[in-house]
């Protein structure tokens, strides 16, 4: 059991930050205005970022940059010019996302300490493997774990030199994070680049259940469940909450600094959260960390619930007692605002000023005196020239000459103010070699004696290669294929349930009986359901696989299977292909479907890996723990269980306002799948894209709007005609399939 937590807070803008250092914070994350997953978010810029690590250095507390999105090949070069920034900075860690950014940080900035986003989806011991060998010091686990599960795999992390950080309070998401493309096909604006437009809060046509929220959440809040946590092994709490005020980060980082040292201190616990309430929240829920997924964890009110709260506890009756509830909030409020604005006040993240004093006269060294801050903080250096100072024919040491030597101490720490040059002669001279070396004394004083780190050249991509043959065709499938569709030259593959492990004898023998099917594994596989996947590639040995997981990818390595990382792997860029084929063996992945023309085309894999793209597929939008069910079409079970995972075999729709319609499939063995009505159908990527070597289509049985009107085989036969580029296949097959979408192949993100 562990007595020792990290205090992980949000700090979306600078007052926050602030306010979580005032109140106790042991670390804080934060993002800049690019390439960070809240959007929304004030967030900062480079200057400011420095300033807030100094001054969180200074109250002991930590600094972690979130970059944790996936990245476009067309901004690694804006992306690679930070990198060169942050590796000379104070920052404590970075926090990605983006497979190909792991693997070129590992490569070529190893100072900078990694953690896994939660966007990364951990929960199984195998993807904190794969993240371990991608450079990742730490991951976010997935918030739909319990702590029964989180505890062997904070232990096998543990032995592995891995810190498990765990969300403890703030928003819950629905879906598993990193698989939900809701907001992106809904309007452009994907989770995946932080700007998620939170579709899960909006109201619906009331549903069968009578609910008009369906899909939103109360918030997680692990407030009881200290003992619970340190005995599962938990090392960094995490407080969500990066869109929030100051006020709210202040309040509920306070509340939970004085519960974390009352528990290591051994004192008593608060048993009430009620100060919680007074902050912006949706009633709370700790149903998962509990592994207690039951209908109470949703909410039919996506709005501040604390007015709510209050009346409740003290069974009020009338409106106007309601409205004291609310006048008594807002002054609470507002003494909470007034309290943070005095905390932070004297939290000053400005430029330190530096002075810089240069003396001296002919036939003497020339004296250097630089002065950090003022007043009793001030600091001061003093440095000497090796040579004598020489009268100057033509250039002298005036403000022309030195300033452009000393301007580059004016950086995103220090604001130079003007040289003072009272003191030197004139018509001097000294070697403009030595003066810049005498200027990196300098900065090495100023960086407390790191020497300034090297630029570092962004590496070349892969080359694209055009293919130079007909591209093959893959087909995924959930029920046994037809006689006739076996004999279709096509790479079969067959989904796995995510509930392997009940399912385990059917999988191995129907594999077995059907050779020429290859394995599909899912993107959630859990506890024992990741080890008998284990167990199934161990008996099975197929030629090749597709995994959505990346916890299946080092037993495949082990196993020496060739491998294929799949669509939910999501891979933007050229250099997320190389590291998979460099560091993990992968023979082959497939491009993300949330990219446009225009963002996949510069994309290439390395030389000898396979390129596949889905040119057919239901559109999974969100994949989810809880049960929509409950919610749309109603369901007698109060809580979602393993056997619900197992048996339950349903479907539902959603209708949104815009009377956008939505599927829910539940199948059996898998978990709750929102999918858009209409099925993804894309006939120009084979032509567009001449880097792809493989197309895709997914034939599985998932009643959306869609409708095609042949058979499995024939529909096989019309996409092989398509790829050989036959006249008129494209016709025959935009014939043959009515409602269907490519709207994310022409915006992209």
């Amino acid at each position: 059991m562990s007595n020792r937590f990290e205090l992980l807070a949000p700090g979306g803008d600078i007052d926050s930050i602030k306010a979580a250092i005032a109140a106790g914070a042991d670390a804080v994350y934060c993002g800049l205005d690019k390439f960070n997953a809240r959007h929304r978010a004030d967030n900062l810029d480079f200057d400011a970022l420095n300033g807030v690590i100094r001054v969180a250095h200074q109250h002991g507390c930590k600094i972690f940059l979130t970059l944790n999105i996936i990245i476009l090949q067309s901004e690694f070069v804006q992306m690679w010019k930070l990198l060169n920034l942050l590796h000379n900075s104070d920052v404590d860690g970075v926090i990605l996302q983006d497979i190909g950014l792991f693997g070129l940080v590992k490569q070529h900035f190893p100072q900078l300490d990694v953690h896994a986003s939660t966007q990364s989806n951990t929960h199984n011991s195998g993807q904190i493997e794969f993240l371990n060998q991608l450079g990742a010091s730490r991951v976010n686990l997935s918030r739909e774990l319990s702590l029964k599960e989180i505890k062997p795999l904070a232990s096998f992390g543990a032995e592995r030199g891995v810190q498990m950080e765990v969300f403890v309070h703030g928003s819950y998401c629905i879906g598993f994070s990193g698989l939900c493309y809701m907001s992106s096909e809904h309007n452009g604006s994907s989770g995946n680049r932080g700007r998620c437009s939170q579709p899960c809060r909006d109201p619906y046509q009331t549903t069968a259940a009578g609910s008009d929220f369906p899909l939103n959440m109360k918030d997680n809040s692990a407030f009881s469940d200290m003992a619970e946590l340190a005995d599962a092994g938990v090392y960094s709490l995490k407080v969500e909450g990066r869109i929030k005020k100051s006020h709210y980060v202040y309040s509920v980082v306070d509340q939970w600094r004085k519960q974390i040292d009352n528990y290591c201190q051994d004192k008593p616990l608060a048993q009430s959260s009620d100060l919680l309430y007074t902050v912006f929240n949706r009633d709370f829920t700790a149903g998962f960390l509990h592994g207690d997924i039951n209908h109470s964890m949703y909410s039919n009110n996506p709005r501040d619930n604390s007015a709510y709260h209050f009346a409740k506890q003290a069974q009020i009756s009338t409106e106007a007692e309601f409205k004291q509830i609310k006048r008594a909030l807002y002054d609470v409020k507002t003494d909470i605002i007034n309290h943070v604005s005095d905390a932070i006040a004297p939290l000053d993240i400005s430029k330190r000023p530096l002075t810089l004093s240069l003396s001296g006269q002919h036939g003497e060294p020339l004296t250097i005196t630089l002065i950090r801050d003022r007043g009793q903080a001030a600091q001061v250096w003093t440095l000497q020239s090796s040579s004598a100072l020489i009268s100057a024919d033509k250039r002298q040491l005036d403000i022309d000459t030195l300033l452009p030597i000393f301007k580059p101490l004016n950086d995103a720490n220090h604001q130079l103010q003007p040289l003072q040059l009272l003191s030197l002669g004139e018509q001097l001279l000294l070697p403009f070699a030595e003066l810049t070396a005498m200027r990196e004394q300098l900065f090495t004083y100023l960086r407390d004696g790191k020497p300034l780190q090297p630029e570092v050249a962004l590496p070349a991509a892969p080359q694209k290669q055009t293919r130079t043959e007909t591209a093959k065709l893959a087909v995924l499938l959930n029920r046994a294929p037809s006689e006739a569709l076996l004999q279709q030259p096509v790479e079969l593959y067959y989904q796995l349930p995510e509930a392997l492990d009940r399912q385990f004898d059917a999988m191995v023998e129907l594999f077995t009986e059907q050779p020429r099917l290859l394995p599909w594994f899912p993107a959630i596989l859990l506890g024992k359901h990741f080890d008998a996947a284990k167990r199934f590639l161990e008996r099975v040995r197929p030629s090749r696989l597709v995994t959505n997981n990346s916890g299946i990818v080092k037993i495949a390595q082990s196993l020496g299977l060739k491998w294929v990382a799949g669509p939910q792997f999501n891979l933007t860029n050229s250099y997320a292909f190389e590291v998979l084929q460099q560091q993990f063996g992968c023979v082959g992945g497939f491009l993300s479907n949330e990219l446009s023309r225009r963002q996949l085309y510069p994309i290439a894999a390395p030389k000898g890996m396979d390129l596949y793209y889905s040119i057919y597929h239901p559109q999974a939008l969100m994949t989810s723990r809880m049960c929509f069910l409950q919610q749309t079409v109603g369901c007698h079970k109060p809580r979602f269980t393993e056997g619900c995972l197992r048996k339950c075999d349903k479907s539902a729709s959603l209708v949104s306002f815009k009377n956008s319609s939505f599927v829910i499939d539940k199948q059996r063995g898998d978990h709750n799948v929102i999918y858009a009505n209409d099925n993804f159908l894309n006939l120009d990527a084979i032509n567009d894209l001449k880097q792809l070597t493989h197309g895709f289509i997914d034939l599985r049985q998932i009643e959306t709007g869609t409708r095609v009107a042949t058979d499995n085989a024939a529909t096989v036969a019309q996409f092989l005609a398509l790829l050989a580029q036959q006249d008129g296949a494209a016709s025959t097959l935009q014939a043959s399939i009515s409602g269907s979408s490519n709207k994310q192949y022409q915006k992209g993100l």
